[in-house]
């Protein structure tokens, strides 16, 4: 999970150019995620999977066909490079290594004692963690969306490249987080978990929008940028169960924190060999997803109440620092210095304006942290259906 900064961020054109970059087609059609109004819409009948958003354009397949070659040509160094970043399943963590053991003539005991651990988290830190939660058990969109990217789908569900091994195997290892979150959520007794099921599956009806445009270059520049915003978040939220006395809770949003760097480490590495082989269209792919700003998994989120749900779950996140502004900016920089984008050299003009817009970025977002705090002091009070309806400073 991670702030929504759209609201936030306006970049002016002629900081780089408006126009499609260099990797884009021009097939583009438009999106569209409103309510319907129509008066035919009774309140059992209302578009189950659709919370009021946006209408925009969406580009689609902007990678030309003879990019396809460079993801074939990956294959080994792919097979050598990434999939070691993957755990044999025997030696993987699950769930159930940090739960209540439900075989076990003491397991009433231990549920009693995790429920006493959490009476004392406050609710804010159960909106944050229900939020990262629900981010988690919304994998089925972010498999699918993975297996919308030209050049690295796995087209027959069972394919042997090794772009497909890596999806499945990542998917496989990303499961266990929402099941863990999930039952310790339940266990706990702190959570409305039938309105916590809900937004789930309100969530994975409506799906995510990241605009990459089926181009596995923004693909993999996204899906960099994510992991670290969640290796950051569940980081965050580790120290604060710490802090709030629970240390088995710290234990597992630490657990899942490891797994998210590790795979974090594997998606920079892909960009970081797309800068080497090919850095002009990179650092268009670059700036064209920050231009259009990260758009996080769960931007649609909606519990059937509130259609500002992820917004009021970010503020939240933003004001307990489980993930902010700055983070955005620091991870932006990061990764700026991980591909050694600041000393790019022989690109085309465009490719030099992507270069100086991109780094001139993270200190512009900083700025935007002084107006969330700023904002932050002007908070109201917001039901929140996960706890109950009972009201959280937003």
């Amino acid at each position: 999970m991670a702030l929504s900064l759209t609201s936030m961020m306006r970049f002016p054109s002629h900081k780089l150019s408006s126009k499609p970059l260099k990797l884009r087609s021009p097939k583009v059609f438009m999106a569209s995620t409103l309510h319907s109004n129509s008066k035919d819409n009774t309140e059992g009948l209302k578009r189950p999977y659709i919370p009021s958003r946006e209408v925009h354009f969406q580009v689609t397949h902007s990678m030309p066909p003879q990019k396809l070659e460079i993801f074939k040509s990956l294959e080994g160094w792919a097979q050598e490079n990434i999939l070691v970043h993957l755990k044999p399943v025997e030696k993987c963590w699950q769930p159930q290594d940090f739960l209540p053991e439900p075989e076990s003539e003491g397991f009433y005991e231990q549920v009693k004692e995790l429920k006493e651990r959490s009476k004392g988290i406050p609710d804010e830190y159960f909106v944050v963690l229900v939020g990262d939660m629900i981010t988690e058990e919304a994998l089925p969109t972010y498999q699918t969306i993975l297996n919308t990217l030209d050049g690295i789908q796995d087209e027959t569900g069972v394919s042997c490249t090794s772009w497909a091994k890596w999806t499945r195997a990542w998917t496989a290892e990303e499961n266990r987080h929402g099941d863990l979150l999930n039952k310790y959520l339940y266990l706990s007794g702190r959570v409305d978990m039938k309105q916590i099921e809900k937004t789930i599956q309100y969530l994975i009806g409506a799906g995510m929008d990241p605009k990459m445009e089926n181009n596995p270059y923004l693909g993999f520049i996204y899906t960099s940028f994510q992991e670290r915003a969640t290796f950051i978040s569940h980081g965050n939220t580790a120290r604060l169960a710490k802090d709030h006395g629970d240390l088995k809770l710290s234990q597992i949003c630490g657990t899942i924190a490891s797994d998210e760097k590790r795979h974090e480490i594997a998606y920079t590495k892909i960009v970081e060999k797309l800068f080497e082989i090919d850095p002009n269209d990179t650092i268009l792919a670059l700036a064209n997803m920050m231009k259009k700003n990260i758009s996080m998994p769960a931007h649609l989120m909606y519990d059937g109440q509130d259609d500002d749900l992820f917004q009021h779950y970010s503020a939240i996140a933003q004001r307990l620092g489980v993930y902010t502004a700055k983070d955005y900016a620091d991870i932006l920089e990061f990764l700026c210095q991980r591909w050694n984008v600041k000393n790019l050299t022989g690109l085309s003009g465009e490719g030099s304006r992507a270069q100086d817009f991109v780094c001139g970025l993270p200190p512009r977002i900083r700025r935007l942290e002084e107006r969330a705090q700023m904002w932050a002091k002007q908070a109201s009070m917001i039901p929140f259906s996960w706890v109950f309806n009972r009201e959280i400073n937003v």
